[in-house]
C-alpha cells in the first residue's frame, strides 16, 4: 500500500475542494494516484450526498445571471467558506444562476431542469458535486425579477450578499441602487410596502420606552411617532441616505431617474442556524488520524 503524505492529502483537497478525510480515504483506496483519486471522489457522490445531507451548510456563494429586461439570483450553500473558492463550485453556481433565468423563481422546476454537457438535472449535478468537494451543498432558493419597460440592476458583493432591483431607469443608476441596496439592507421600498406587523411591533417597544422613560401619556404618542421616522429611515429604501454620497436621500436620487418597482437581497446564510465549531481542533484531530 502506497504511503499517504500529508502533501499529497493537501494536492487533492487543493484540486477538488474535498475534506481532508475525504482526500485522505480516496488516496488510500486508489493507492495514492492522484487522478484515480479524484475520480473516486466522483463516483461517491451519491452516497455521500446521503450521508452529508444533515450537516450545517452555510456557507458558499450567491450567483447572478441576466438577460434583457429580467435577471436571477440562486444562492448554493456548502459548509464552509473554502469550498466558496472552488473552481468546480464557482462553474456550477455561474451555471445554474443562468438556467434559473428560464425557471421564474420556482425551485423545484429549477432542480429539475436540465443540466447543459450532462444527462443530469441541476438537482443531481449539486449531488454529484458533493462526491467531488466532499461537504454538504444545497440548492437553497432562488427569484427572478423582470421589468418590461426598464432594465434590471445587479450587484454582489464577495458572492455573500446579493442584490436585484428592477428599474424603469438607465443601467447605471440601476446597478448603483442594487450596490445601495446590498449596504444598507432595505426591508421594502415604501412605508406602504413595509409589513405593517413590522411596525406594529415597532411602535409597541417604543411605546414602553417612554413608559419607562418616565414620560406621561399624553406626549407618549407624538415621541412614538418622531421615533417612528428614525425606523423608516433605517428600514425603508426610499428614506435612506445614499450610500454612495453619504448625503442625499434615496427618494431624491430616484425622483430625477424613475420608479423602483421592486428589489431582492441575499445575505449568504441568512436564516440558517450555524453550529458552533473549533476548527483548528478539528483540523488537528483529522490530521492526527
Amino acid at each position: 500500500m502506497a504511503q499517504i503524505s500529508a502533501a499529497l492529502v493537501k494536492q487533492l483537497r487543493d484540486k477538488t475542494g474535498a475534506g481532508m478525510m475525504d482526500c485522505k480515504k480516496a488516496l488510500t483506496e486508489t493507492d495514492g494516484e492522484l487522478e484515480a483519486a479524484v475520480d473516486w471522489l466522483r463516483k461517491s457522490g451519491l452516497a455521500q450526498a446521503a450521508r452529508k445531507a444533515g450537516r450545517t451548510a452555510a456557507e458558499g456563494l450567491i450567483g447572478m445571471a441576466t438577460a434583457p429586461g429580467k435577471a436571477a439570483m440562486v444562492e448554493i450553500n456548502a459548509e464552509t467558506d473554502f469550498v466558496a473558492r472552488n473552481a468546480d463550485f464557482q462553474a456550477v453556481v455561474r451555471e445554474v444562476a443562468r438556467i434559473a433565468l428560464d425557471c421564474e423563481g420556482d425551485l423545484e422546476r429549477l432542480s429539475a431542469a436540465s443540466y447543459p454537457g450532462t444527462d443530469r438535472t441541476v438537482g443531481e449535478e449539486i449531488t454529484n458535486l458533493v462526491g467531488t468537494i466532499g461537504e454538504n451543498i444545497q440548492l437553497r432558493r432562488t427569484v427572478v425579477l423582470s421589468t418590461p419597460a426598464g432594465v434590471v440592476g445587479d450587484y454582489i458583493h464577495a458572492g455573500r450578499r446579493g442584490v436585484r432591483s428592477a428599474r424603469r431607469s438607465l443601467e447605471r443608476p440601476a446597478h448603483e441602487l442594487a450596490m445601495h441596496i446590498a449596504a444598507a439592507s432595505p426591508q421594502a421600498v415604501s412605508r406602504d410596502s413595509l409589513d405593517q406587523t413590522m411596525v406594529e411591533r415597532e411602535r409597541g417597544v417604543l411605546a414602553e420606552q417612554a413608559r419607562a422613560e418616565g414620560k406621561p401619556e399624553n406626549i407618549i404618542e407624538k415621541m412614538i411617532e418622531g421615533r417612528l421616522r428614525k425606523f423608516f429611515e433605517e428600514v425603508v429604501l426610499l428614506e435612506q441616505t445614499w450610500v454612495i454620497d453619504g448625503e442625499t436621500r434615496v427618494k431624491s436620487v430616484l425622483e430625477s431617474l424613475a420608479a423602483v418597482s421592486d428589489f431582492v437581497r441575499y445575505q449568504l446564510g441568512e436564516g440558517i442556524e450555524r453550529e458552533s465549531k473549533d476548527f483548528a481542533a478539528e483540523v488537528a484531530a483529522q490530521l492526527g488520524s
